[in-house]
C-alpha cells in the first residue's frame, strides 16, 4: 500500500466556526493586530471559543500614545461555538478571505506601566478601569497562508489532545483602518496588520517555549518568522514566510538572537530569514511598548502550570524599509524561571 499524502486544506467555510471536536480542551479562535506606524499605535485583539469547558478567552491589547496600554481579559461563559463573539468582542466575518469587522464594547484597565501586569492581581486592582470602544475594518492584502493539514484521501491527523496546540492555522496580512475609543481618548487608526485562525484541540502548555514575529513593512512586503522550541529536546522548528510581490515565500530557516532585561523580557532582536528559493532578509527589531501576560492551569494532579507570555509592539527595520509589528515571546515557567534557551534571566 502507497504511503498516503499529505496536504492542506483551507475552504471559504473555514473563516466561520467548526463543529467542535469531543476533546474537552477544543478551542477555536480568532486573532488580529493592528499597527499603526506613524503614530506608533496599535493592538491585538484574539477570542477563542472553549466551548466544551463553557467559557471563550477574550483579550483586548492596545498600546497607545507614550507607551501607555489598556489591556482587558476575560473568561465568558458560552454554551455555543455559533460565533466569534463573547465579553464585548465580536470578530464577524464581512467576506470570507477578503474582510473582518472587528468591534468591542466594553472597558480596560489603563496602564502607565504596562511591566504592572507581571502582576495581574495588584495590576488590575492599583489602575483604574476605563470605557473603550474599538471599530475596526481589516482588509486582506495577501493570499492566504496555511489551512487544515489532512490525509489527501480526505481523512483528518490524529492528534493527542494533550500534545495539541491547534489541528488546522492559517494567516493573512491585512490593511486595518477604523477608531480605538479608551476614555474621552480618540485614536484612529490607519495601519497594517496580521490575522489568523485555527481550531482544534489547544492547551497552552503543549510547546515548550516559541518565538513568534508577525512583521508589517507596508503592502509591498511582510513576513512572519517563528522559532518553535521541541518538546523532546531536539532541535527548535524554524519557519515562516514572507510576503513580496504579491506572494508568499516559504522561510525554511530562520535564526532569532534577543536582547532581554532583567526579568528576562525581550528589548530587541536580531534576525536573519532564508528563504527555500535561497533569498535572505536581515530584520532588527527594537521593542516599542510590552505587557508581560500569563496561562496558568492545574495538571489532573493538581500540579500548577505556569506559561509567561510577553506582547511587545516592535519596530523592525530590513534594508531601507521600517516597520512594525509584534514580537511575541511565550516560555513555560520552571522553578520560577521561563525556560526558553535564549532568556538571561
Amino acid at each position: 500500500m502507497s504511503e498516503r499524502k499529505i496536504v492542506t486544506v483551507l475552504e471559504p467555510s473555514d473563516e466561520y466556526t467548526h463543529e467542535p471536536d469531543d476533546a474537552s480542551n477544543y478551542n477555536e479562535s480568532m486573532y488580529l493586530n493592528a499597527f499603526d506606524l506613524e503614530r506608533r499605535i496599535g493592538g491585538w485583539f484574539r477570542l477563542g471559543n472553549r466551548v466544551n469547558e463553557g467559557y471563550a478567552e477574550m483579550t483586548v491589547c492596545l498600546y497607545l500614545p507614550g507607551g501607555r496600554v489598556g489591556f482587558t481579559y476575560q473568561r465568558p461563559q458560552i454554551e455555543t461555538n455559533d460565533e466569534m463573539r463573547a465579553g464585548g468582542l465580536h470578530i464577524e466575518v464581512v467576506e470570507p478571505f477578503e474582510e473582518l469587522r472587528v468591534t468591542y464594547e466594553g472597558d480596560v484597565c489603563l496602564l502607565d506601566d504596562p511591566l504592572q501586569m507581571a502582576n495581574p492581581r495588584e495590576a488590575f486592582r492599583d489602575n483604574p478601569r476605563v470605557g473603550c470602544r474599538v471599530d475596526l475594518t481589516v482588509r486582506g492584502i495577501s493570499p492566504m497562508y496555511g489551512g487544515k493539514p489532512m490525509y489527501d484521501d480526505g481523512t483528518e491527523i490524529p492528534v493527542d489532545p494533550d500534545k495539541s496546540f491547534a489541528k488546522a492555522h492559517y494567516e493573512q496580512h491585512t490593511a486595518v483602518t477604523g477608531a480605538i475609543t479608551v476614555g474621552d481618548e480618540v485614536v484612529e487608526l490607519d495601519g497594517y496588520g496580521l490575522r489568523d485562525k485555527s481550531w482544534g484541540p489547544r492547551y497552552w502548555q503543549a510547546i515548550t517555549w516559541y518565538r513568534w514575529l508577525p512583521i508589517m513593512f507596508g503592502p509591498d512586503l511582510a513576513m512572519m518568522l517563528s522559532v518553535i522550541g521541541d518538546p523532546d529536546g531536539g532541535e527548535p522548528r524554524q519557519g515562516g514566510m514572507v510576503f513580496q510581490n504579491g506572494e508568499y515565500r516559504r522561510f525554511k530557516q530562520v535564526d532569532i538572537e534577543s536582547d532581554f532585561d532583567d526579568a528576562g523580557r525581550q528589548t530587541a532582536m536580531r534576525c536573519v530569514a532564508r528563504t527555500e528559493q535561497g533569498d535572505e532578509y536581515y530584520v532588527t527589531g527594537e521593542v516599542l511598548s510590552l505587557i508581560p501576560l500569563r496561562n496558568r492551569r492545574a495538571t489532573p494532579d493538581g500540579d500548577p502550570l505556569v506559561t509567561r507570555i510577553t506582547e511587545a509592539m516592535t519596530q523592525y527595520q530590513c534594508g531601507h524599509y521600517t516597520g512594525i509589528g509584534m514580537s511575541e515571546y511565550l516560555d513555560q515557567v520552571v522553578d520560577g524561571r521561563p525556560i526558553g534557551p535564549d532568556v538571561t534571566s
